[in-house]
């Protein structure tokens, strides 16, 4: 009875989790893509792309926590 309810709960929320992850992971991509197309990148164009790899490692971090499978790319970091 409520152990059903929690896992389609669950299931949902690992849903949403990982297309969150896709999402962060296209801002960071065409953020880095930007500040390297920039030839004179600012400091506020360097934030953002930090602040867009931060997040994704975020979200990836609760995934892997979490034992969410799916979509997930396990070799990202080694660029």
């Amino acid at each position: 009875m409520f152990g059903r309810k929690r896992h389609i709960l669950r299931s949902t929320y690992d849903e949403f989790l990982l297309d969150a992850i896709d999402d962060a992971k296209m801002i960071w991509d065409h953020a880095r893509q930007t500040e390297e197309a920039v030839y004179d990148a600012d400091d506020e164009l360097t934030a953002e792309t930090k602040l867009a790899r931060a997040k994704y490692e975020f979200l990836y971090r609760e995934a892997k926590l979490r034992k969410v499978h799916g979509r997930m790319q396990s070799s990202v970091f080694g660029k």
